[in-house]
């Protein structure tokens, strides 16, 4: 796990429900801001600077523990295993030392305008060893 990435939440109104904690679809978008980060960082240190497409194909999340309003919240996200083609990243969505939720995505790398997958870049693989 060389590269973990802890990405600070802004935490949005809308994103809390009338029962007073952060509705669990506000949390798949919690994941999705440390993806982009993961992303950010990934193409930043290894130099391929044209964004490779990765897709979702699976997703996996357990709930934990509830996220209530004024929570300072971190989204932590690395690589767990790269593929040919596929890449596999864990997150935890943190409150302090308090694991709120988990996530598991395979994501694979996709050529849009050939509509096919591509290889994983070979740059990115350094960083999962």
């Amino acid at each position: 796990m060389a590269l973990v990435i802890r990405t600070a939440i802004q935490m949005r109104f809308a994103d809390v429900d009338s029962f007073g904690h952060v509705n669990n679809v506000a949390q798949q978008n919690y994941f999705d801001v440390g993806k982009t980060e993961l992303f950010r960082e990934l193409w930043r240190r290894t130099g391929v600077l044209e964004p490779i497409p990765a897709i979702i194909v699976s997703l996996q999340t357990d709930f934990l523990s509830q996220i209530r309003m004024g929570e300072g919240v971190e989204v932590e996200t690395y690589i767990e295993s790269i593929g040919e083609k596929s890449l596999t990243l864990q997150q935890r969505i943190l409150c302090g030392d308090r694991e709120c939720s988990r996530s598991r995505t395979v994501m694979v790398c996709f050529d849009a305008q050939a509509q096919q997958s591509v290889p994983v870049p070979d740059a990115w693989r350094e960083y999962v060893k």
